[in-house]
């Protein structure tokens, strides 16, 4: 709970020093939101031993795959990083970039997850009569 205090308390300083920065160097607005941006990521990042952990126990109750394991976290960190990208670029004023950007995103976690689609597709065949 103390790291969610950390966390909005960067993201409403970093608002407040871009709202009075902003009128005067606007550059200096754009660079106080990426700071801010990646001390909120820092202080977030505490919580993935915690994911990697418990996704470790699914897969290897379930018996899945090794392979999708990493899939899986790589697709999720593609998420992130587009949607953390996309963010800083409609703060910069190119939210068409940011679209662009969120389209590579999703595009590239198809082709990701294909060979999980796959793996689904085989248990179906396999299951059927």
């Amino acid at each position: 709970m103390e790291t969610l205090y950390k966390i909005i308390g960067i993201a409403i300083v970093t608002c407040i020093a871009c709202f009075v920065v902003k009128p005067i160097r606007a550059d200096f607005a754009t660079i106080i939101s990426i700071v801010g941006g990646v001390l909120v990521l820092i202080y977030s990042m505490s919580y993935l031993s915690d994911v990697f952990g418990l996704f470790g126990n699914i897969f290897h109750i379930t018996g899945i795959n090794t392979s999708i394991y990493s899939v899986v976290f790589k697709v999720i960190g593609i998420g992130y990083l587009t949607e953390f990208t996309a963010s800083i670029c409609t703060d910069t004023g190119n939210a068409s970039l940011a679209d662009k950007v969120l389209l590579g995103g999703k595009l590239i976690i198809l082709v990701m997850a294909l060979p999980i689609v796959k793996s689904i597709l085989n248990i179906v065949v396999e299951l059927l009569p």
